[in-house]
């Protein structure tokens, strides 16, 4: 990449959920934790990590979906949100920029909607289109983008396949000519042999339109495979952030390593020469966290130390940030 401009920022961004209780006793499901990271323009940084770590809940709350409990949000250089010095702009002229492909492709179409008018609801909230012609064109243009043709524009979502419908959420999306896209688990809800094309799709478009994304996903090897940097997420906080290639190959934290470990081999040589690394135990409640590190209580390594203070990211290698105290 010779263009190496952030065009995405968070830095410290918590986002807690009230889980009931009164004063003293509110409780607060913390799906967020503390977490920063940047997105260069062009490139996609991957998130993984089981379900209920906070990925999506990330992705939501960079876009604003959800409001941030504290942090800063930064986009190209401004400020949207900042807690501390109560900057939260207003976000219809970033909804442009940002834009947000969602996991299941059941639940985010509406299913009263013919297909050119899902893909067409961005253009008008915009003001895209200078016509009912220039309308239908874009709309014709938009679906022969994601491989679908002219005369899907008249369907239903329900005439659609999971796979077809998550390509009209792509659409959908690119509506707006955005800059920077969330793909909150675009192919977990599809069958394997679907997901290869709807990554490769994402891939041919970030080439054609200069896209950047944040790419979401529990299946490592589906995001080792779009991304150029990957991040790991553990019950609300990143353990660690690196390079593609680097993360995989000299992973640092124990809970990386695990989850690269867990990754199918094809070759039964290769396959009976890695060493799966099983974790102990269960994914602790957000609504009650471990003391210290979070992933203590599941780590074959941890020590008093972890108990007693949360550790946070060093630089293992440059560009390689992991949050251990045993490193």
């Amino acid at each position: 990449m010779s263009d190496t401009k952030k065009l995405v920022e968070i830095e410290h961004l918590q986002q807690y959920f009230p889980a009931g209780g009164r004063g003293k006793n509110k409780r607060f499901v913390q799906a967020v934790d503390d977490v920063s990271f940047f997105i260069n323009k062009g490139e996609t940084l991957g998130l993984v990590g089981e379900s209920g770590c906070g990925k999506t809940t990330v992705g939501r709350t960079l876009l604003r979906l959800y409001e941030p409990t504290d942090g800063k949000i930064i986009y190209d250089g401004e400020t949207i949100f900042d807690k501390k010095a109560k900057i939260a702009v207003n976000m219809l002229p970033y909804r442009k920029k940002m834009q947000m492909v969602f996991q299941d492709p059941y639940a985010s179409l509406d299913p009263r909607m013919t297909i050119g008018d899902i893909v067409g609801e961005p253009i008008d909230i915009h003001k895209l289109a200078s016509s009912k012609a220039d309308r239908r064109e874009r709309i014709i243009s938009l679906l022969d983008k994601v491989g679908l043709n002219s005369e899907h524009a008249n369907r239903y979502p329900h005439e659609f396949s999971g796979g077809q419908r998550q390509r009209v959420g792509i659409a959908r999306a690119l509506a707006v000519n955005p800059e920077f896209i969330v793909c909150d688990e675009p192919v977990s809800a599809l069958d394997v042999s679907i997901q290869a094309q709807v990554v490769n799709m994402f891939e041919d478009l970030q080439r054609d339109l200069g896209l950047t994304y944040l790419f979401i996903a529990h299946d490592l090897s589906v995001v080792k495979h779009i991304s150029n940097r990957i991040g790991v997420m553990y019950l609300g906080k990143l353990v660690e952030i690196a390079d593609s290639w680097e993360l995989i190959s000299n992973s640092a934290h124990p809970y990386t390593k695990s989850l690269i470990s867990a990754i199918p081999e094809a070759d039964p040589k290769t396959a009976r020469a890695t060493h799966r690394i099983p974790l102990e135990g269960d994914v602790p409640s957000p609504l009650n966290p471990p003391s210290g590190c979070r992933f203590r209580t599941r780590c074959p390594y941890a020590t008093e130390k972890c108990a007693e203070s949360c550790p946070s990211l060093k630089e293992v290698s440059p560009g390689h940030w992991a949050a251990c105290h045993l490193l």
